[in-house]
């Protein structure tokens, strides 16, 4: 009965409001029309900087070979390659996504890349990770946690499957920090990104709710304070470029 009754609440997609029990439907719809140009359009939308954000993420795992880490919303893999490079052949690396579109994307990059034996797939709900506890070294999400429908019960699941002593990375785009430049980004993401992706992808809503998601993420100090909310410590925020995204960083100790 609670279960029913929560699926009746409404949550946020995009600027709209939805019942709970059809966010993760619309957002597996979104990437699933997008899924095969998602790379295309990463690099087009951010000028190619994603990678650099994503390098900077990596700087921060903490990871030995031998090690084992797991990649949450993992798309098209750019994490879960750079997890695989730091483990080596002797450690693991799971790479899980909700929509199995997006993850036989990812599947196929990181295989044409050149690694297969320490890389294992997996379609996974980040509130409910399907690991036993104390199971890796870092988890890792980038750019997925403001389409998780719980994000409490999400970082809760993350905490769960950490060994002590390991780390979550949580890469999101997030809140400015440079009011100036407020103007600029609000047009940039309401006038040129839809109509970038009507002319990439044919497919302008997915990404007008893209760029609304990205406003309706809880800020810096938010997320942040959800993570210790859910037993992280040590929890610290890197803004990048001007808070347009931020890496949050929180250990289970």
């Amino acid at each position: 009965m609670a279960d029913s009754a929560n699926d009746s609440i409404n949550v946020d997609f995009g600027f709209s409001e939805i019942p709970r029990a059809q966010k993760k439907d619309r957002v597996r719809d979104v990437f699933d029309s997008v899924a095969e140009r998602y790379d295309l359009m990463n690099d087009l939308m951010s000028f190619g900087m994603h990678r650099l954000w994503k390098r900077f993420a990596l700087l921060n795992t903490g990871l030995k070979p031998g090690g084992a880490a797991l990649d949450v919303a993992a798309g098209s893999g750019d994490l879960t390659r750079g997890l695989a490079r730091q483990v080596g052949r002797l450690g693991c690396v799971w790479s899980t996504d909700i929509n199995a579109r997006m993850l036989a994307v990812g599947r196929d990059r990181v295989l044409d890349a050149g690694f297969a034996g320490n890389v294992r797939f997996a379609i996974a709900d980040a509130e409910k990770l399907p690991f036993a506890t104390s199971s890796f070294d870092c988890v890792t999400i980038g750019f997925g946690l403001r389409n998780v429908t719980d994000k409490a019960a999400g970082l809760a699941s993350m905490f769960r499957v950490l060994k002590p002593g390991g780390r979550v990375l949580v890469l999101e785009f997030s809140k400015l920090t440079v009011e100036a430049l407020e103007p600029a980004y609000d047009f940039y993401s309401f006038e040129v990104l839809p109509r970038l992706g009507r002319a990439v992808v044919d497919d302008a809503d997915s990404y007008r709710y893209l760029a609304e998601s990205i406003r309706r993420q809880p800020s810096q100090d938010e997320v942040l304070e959800l993570m210790r909310e859910q037993g992280f410590e040590r929890c610290r925020c890197h803004n990048l470029v001007g808070g347009i995204v931020a890496l949050h960083v929180g250990f289970k100790l």
